[in-house]
């Protein structure tokens, strides 16, 4: 299951998102060829939006793979913002650092190699955009480690909350949030749903674009 929204609504989120430019379309191509997933154009373009409504200068993201979800960010940036990027895999950083090179946003990205939860506990704050999209059974984890670093009206943003590839889908999720029996991934996924919800410092509402997004916000 690549995607649980139908064709036809997806299309559609597709052609309402923002026109990529020459490296983003690289990185898609990129990322098609290597079968390496990515929150596609739809999610991209809420993860933008989500940046311009929050007038985001500062960006976290657990997880960031070759930097495809950091660059639809960036363009939102001022000159001055930053976006830490996190990701265990050398190879994958530096093809990031690459890309935020040629698409003229290094001057706003800081690459960090490691743990994204060790790393969060060096950065102070506050953070008006956080992207969690690390493992899954880590996602509350990740939530537990940024929450009292983000801004008042900041968003936290959870990918892959409707489904992940073929591992689970929306039938699975609700599953695991009723107690039943569902893939182990799903059962993280329900239970990260349960954590943000009862967090009385946060508003959650389910963003159904891409594989499902958990928007998060700061009251």
């Amino acid at each position: 299951m690549a995607n649980p929204m139908p064709e036809a609504v997806a299309r559609l989120c597709r052609r309402a998102a923002p026109e990529p430019d020459d490296v983003l379309d690289e990185m898609e191509t990129t990322a098609r060829e290597s079968g390496f997933p990515t929150i596609g154009p739809d999610a991209g373009a809420f993860y933008r939006l989500s940046a311009r409504l929050t007038a985001a200068s500062s960006v976290f993201e657990f997880g960031s793979g070759f930097g495809y979800s950091a660059y639809w960010v960036a363009p939102a940036l001022p000159s001055d913002g930053q976006i830490v990027l996190t990701e265990h895999d050398p190879d994958e950083l530096d093809m990031a650092r690459e890309f935020f090179a040629r698409g003229g946003y290094d001057d706003r990205a800081v690459f960090e190699e490691g743990d994204a939860i060790e790393t969060v506990e060096r950065y102070d704050g506050p953070f008006d955009l956080v992207l969690v999209d690390n493992e899954d059974d880590r996602y509350v984890e990740a939530f537990e480690a940024v929450r009292g670093k983000v801004a008042p009206g900041g968003i936290v943003l959870a990918d892959n909350v409707l489904a992940a590839g073929e591992q689970f889908g929306p039938d699975a999720v609700l599953d695991a949030l009723d107690g039943d029996e569902a893939p182990a991934t799903a059962h993280h996924i329900a239970d990260y749903y349960e954590r943000v919800r009862a967090d009385p410092d946060f508003e959650t509402a389910l963003v159904p674009v891409g594989e499902g997004l958990l928007a998060s916000v700061r009251l």
